[in-house]
Parts: structure tokens; sequence; C-alpha cells
């Protein structure tokens, strides 16, 4: 996989040769294409056809993010790893077993939360008790009795609802969320969740992308038109040791301030340009960081890991083979 080029000043983008040359401020940024698998333009940026016909046959993915910082599309080049044989098992099992691969799901969100919530409990935040308590003793066994999607995804909100909680047991006062608010954000936790949640869609979208699976057949979320909802599948468990374990570091360690890094409007809060940058950078490195894989014997970054999710759950649309998402504790 390939390295990851974020754009986020306003400019013209452009081909030059065999490398892409960014204007801004009538000074040129050359980006070379090899080794490239993926740009993030997360400002107005100017292109054109022959970019775009470039950028396709080097099978780079590019994810284009509004004002509000929110994802707003992918330019997807023409899919080079197409196959009709997983995409017709892909739907049978779709068919036959969404309920089994969907609650594999949910446990693994409740297994990585639960990690990251016994690292503060271990660390004197006695208070998390009563949440990793009910994931331990009744989370489980609910998703296990779940009879339908619907009924899972009530266990999965239930579970996401308590986590949010617990962060005014952890956090500083001013990053203390009072609920979920998505488009837009309305506070500096929410602006926080919903970019990073939108970086590691996008990323496992690109991730996706090289394997043979498709990305509008999906088992947790609903398929719909319009999205990539096996990228929401996929993401789904890593966002408790990416996303939020990015956001925690950042928060406790005051790497990023309230009165420092965020835009604060009448409905609305965003980063700024600073605190994007350092979000942005925060994040690339906890996705790129390694860990020994205990069955690989060898070290991989989380970002393979989401790789090697879809590889399992390829195994199971084809051979059958039970599919157990990534979970922190056991590093596979």
């Amino acid at each position: 996989m390939g390295s990851t080029k974020y754009i986020t000043s306003m400019g013209d983008l452009t081909r030059k040769d065999n490398s892409l040359c960014f204007r801004k401020d009538n000074k040129n940024v050359y980006i070379p294409i090899e080794n490239t698998s993926e740009i993030y333009y997360m400002n107005e940026v100017s292109i054109n056809t022959k970019l775009l016909d470039f950028l396709s046959r080097n099978n780079i993915v590019v994810h284009f993010f509004n004002y509000y910082e929110g994802y707003s599309g992918t330019f997807y080049p023409k899919n080079k790893y197409n196959s009709g044989k997983l995409l017709i098992n892909q739907v049978k099992v779709f068919e036959t077993s969404r309920l089994t691969i969907a609650k594999s799901i949910v446990n693994g969100i409740g297994i990585n939360i639960y990690e990251v919530l016994y690292h503060y409990y271990k660390h004197d935040k006695k208070e998390v008790k009563p949440i990793i308590d009910w994931i331990k003793n009744d989370f489980y066994d609910r998703v296990y009795k779940s009879s339908t999607i619907n009924e899972l995804m009530c266990v999965e909100g239930e579970l996401w609802e308590k986590f949010y909680r617990s962060f005014k047991y952890f956090l500083p006062e001013d990053f203390i969320m009072n609920k979920r608010v998505k488009r837009p954000p309305d506070n500096p936790i929410n602006a926080l969740i919903s970019f990073g949640n939108s970086l590691l869609y996008t990323k496992t979208i690109s991730i996706i992308y090289s394997t043979h699976l498709d990305q509008r057949i999906s088992y947790l979320h609903e398929p719909s038109e319009g999205r990539f909802s096996l990228s929401l599948d996929i993401s789904e468990v890593f966002k408790p040791i990416i996303v939020y374990k990015t956001i925690f570091d950042l928060v406790n360690n005051r790497k990023l301030k309230v009165d420092k890094h965020f835009n604060k409007e009448l409905n609305y809060c965003l980063l700024n340009d600073e605190g994007r940058k350092i979000f942005i950078e925060a994040f690339e490195k906890r996705i790129e960081s390694v860990f020994e894989h205990p069955k690989l014997k060898r070290k991989i970054s989380y970002k393979t890991a989401i790789k090697l999710d879809c590889y399992k759950l390829i195994k199971y649309i084809m051979e059958g083979k039970e599919f157990v998402p990534f979970s922190i504790k056991e590093k596979m």
C-alpha cells in the first residue's frame, strides 16, 4: 500500500510530466506519483479531466472534503480487482448470513471499546467501571441474542452512548460532550469525532479498493445508494483504537486546545487549519504505527490490519471460515 498525500490549502493541481504539480500563491509544489495510493483534498482545489485520467491510470484514489470537514465523495479509478465469483458470493452471504457477520462486527466494537476504557480504569479512573462491567456482563449476551439487524443496531447504539458518557471521567472539562452531533458538529469533541471518523472511513475505502470486495454490499450497515457502506462496516471496529485513541492523546496532552485550534460559529464548531494539520499528523502516525502480529510473526501497521480484516471477510464469504474482526487485545 502506498502513501497518503493531504492537500490542505487552496490552489490548482495539474499533471507535470510524471508528477503532480500543486500551485498556490504563485509557487509550485511537486508531488511524486510513485508510491502514492491516495490523495485527500481538504480545501478548494482546481483540477481537470487530464489530471483525473492520469490519476486513474496510476490507480490513485482521491477523497474530497467539504467546508465542514466532512466527507463529500471519492474519485474512484476503474476497479482493476473486479471478481465476479466473489461478488456473487458476497450477495449470497448477505442473503443467508448477514446477521452473523453483523454480530461479529458489533462484538468487535465492544471488545475494543472495553480495552480503551480498561486502560483508564487501570490508571485510577475507577468511574468507568460500571461501563466496562456492562460490556462484560450484559453487552455480549445481548449481541448474541439479537434476532434482527435493527435489534443489533440498538445494542450497538447503546454501547456508543455509554462510551460517549464516559468521556467526562478522563477528558478536560472543555472537551466534554453533551450529545453526539454530526452534521455539522457543534462543539470541539464532536468536531474531532466527525473529522476522525471521516478520515478512517475514507482510508478504508482506499484499502477495500485494493481488494476484490465490492464496496456497495455491507452487512451491519444497510446497503444504500450514494455511499460505500462496506467501508462503514470494516472501519467500525477500528474507531476506538485509531480515531478515539488519537483524540484522547491530543486532548489529554494539550496538543489541541479549544481556544487555539477550533473555529466556533453560531451552530457549528470546526478545527482550524493548524488544528487540522495536528490531527492529520497524529492520525497518520497512529494508523501507520506497528505491532507484532502473533500469527504472522512479523510487525504490521494498523493500516495493514484493516486490510487483513478485508481478507478475513473474503475467507468467510468464499470458504465459510469464521469472521473475527481485529482485536486490540489479541493484536489480530
